[in-house]
């Protein structure tokens, strides 16, 4: 079982660093064909945290932890804002809200929050992905991107 974690300061600066990252841990897990859904997926949940979360405020930090889990990796972020309320955020229905977390929502396999919505939790199985599965999450995002270029 593989885990690690490390801490950013809120600036998006950091984001190639936090990619670079994704990227050394889904080689060592050796899930490097997931890494393009998992780096989106965190680098989305990494800048929600900063800019959201924190407001870009070079003070409050962000931690991203990742690991080995039943068939699979995860990674979580958190931050250290005032949290929000992610139950009516990130669904097709709302465009114009919660485009982030949309996305996250549709490349991992499970996802959920705590902490008043300060750490998002991911979760992607890699075990095998049902070739269905995998058709359906890229037509849902077409369909959205389709949507909000519209």
């Amino acid at each position: 079982m593989m885990n690690e974690s490390f801490v950013i300061q809120s600036n998006i600066a950091q984001l190639p660093y936090v990619e670079e990252r994704v990227f050394h841990f889904c080689r060592e897990c050796n899930v490097g064909n997931y890494y393009s859904a998992v780096s989106v997926a965190v680098l989305q949940a990494v800048e929600n945290a900063i800019v959201h979360g924190n407001g870009s405020d070079e003070s409050k930090a962000v931690t991203i932890s990742m690991g080995t889990c039943h068939g699979g990796v995860f990674v979580e972020v958190s931050d250290e804002g005032a949290g929000f309320d992610y139950t009516h955020v990130g669904s097709l229905d709302d465009a114009a809200k919660g485009q982030g977390i949309f996305v996250m929502r549709s490349l991992s396999d499970r996802m959920s929050f705590s902490n008043s919505g300060r750490q998002v939790r991911m979760e992607f199985d890699v075990a095998g992905i049902d070739p269905a599965d995998a058709l359906e999450r890229a037509s849902v995002l077409q369909a959205h991107f389709s949507l909000v270029a519209a």
